[in-house]
């Protein structure tokens, strides 16, 4: 991999982790247009440690309370009933079924999960998900004509019901083009969860998961023709584009709808399948080039 294809990718992964449209899709897409080998599952998940941090850094506040109210409720019980404490029991229990599953299906994500043809098919589905869960969302918040405004639930109403149903929304996104904030936002909003509420979870129960995979593919990175350089200066150009994204999307979600994001994967998806079926892109374009 080449200095330039590591910066492209980099801002690729900034610019796509946090928004419903997923980056490990947009990397593999990327990769296969420009006719680069195929940066693969090891190279996504290192650089995803940079957005990571950067969501460390933004919702830092966040978590320091939670994980301090969370350490004190492990021997004083009258800290169990504290929201923050709750939340980090709850983000726990959430990142269970992606662990579970991501070594379950570790050798499908490292090889048939890239297919071009897959990735187009959750592109499209998960994109028409997405705007029914948004659909749903405004006409509760809007009310109408013979419908009153309905009240939508905050992050103090999290079950532990919920937060299982978050995680397994999360595990789809081992299928790139699923989207990780594309799947957890699209279920908080069907459990009736505010944008804001579903988005903060979603970003909140990423961090173990996103820092696992990435601390466990980091053994090889240096392999192939990914080398350590080019991956670590991706991940610093992921982790400052990604701040920079994550803070307008927190702000864009307050007013506005996700239409925007839901018509671009519908788009994107019959696109990639108008090229594969026309021999323009082979389903594993990249995967053997150099």
């Amino acid at each position: 991999m080449s200095w330039f294809e590591s910066l492209v990718l980099g801002l690729v992964q900034g610019l796509t982790e946090f928004l419903p449209i997923s980056s490990s899709a947009h990397l593999r897409l990327t990769a296969a247009f420009a006719g680069w080998q195929d940066p693969g599952a090891a190279f996504t998940a290192i650089t995803q440690i940079g957005t990571e941090t950067a969501v460390l850094i933004y919702f830092r506040k966040d978590i320091g309370r939670i994980l301090s109210a969370w350490f004190r409720s492990l021997t004083d019980k009258a800290m169990r009933g504290d929201p923050d404490a709750r939340m980090g029991w709850l983000v726990i229990i959430g990142s269970v079924p992606i662990g579970v599953l991501g070594l379950t299906l570790k050798d499908q994500i490292e090889g048939p999960f890239r297919d071009l043809r897959l990735i187009a098919t959750t592109l499209i589905g998960m994109g028409i998900v997405l705007g029914i869960a948004d659909r749903l969302a405004a006409r509760d918040e809007a009310g109408g004509r013979h419908r009153v405004v309905k009240e939508r639930k905050t992050l103090k109403d999290l079950s532990v019901r919920d937060g299982l149903i978050y995680g397994f929304c999360q595990a789809m996104a081992l299928i790139p083009g699923v989207s990780r904030s594309g799947a957890t936002i699209s279920g908080g909003l069907l459990m009736g969860y505010t944008r804001e509420a579903a988005a903060r979870y979603s970003f909140l129960l990423a961090i173990p998961a996103v820092l696992a995979s990435g601390l466990f593919e980091l053994r090889k990175a240096g392999e192939g023709h990914v080398s350590w350089g080019p991956t670590i200066f991706a991940t610093f150009i992921a982790f400052g584009v990604g701040y920079a994204v994550i803070a307008w999307f927190m702000k864009f979600i307050t007013t506005k709808s996700f239409m925007p994001f839901v018509i671009y994967r519908i788009l994107l998806g019959i696109l990639l399948f108008a090229l594969v079926g026309a021999g323009v892109l082979s389903p594993q374009a990249g995967e053997s080039g150099g």
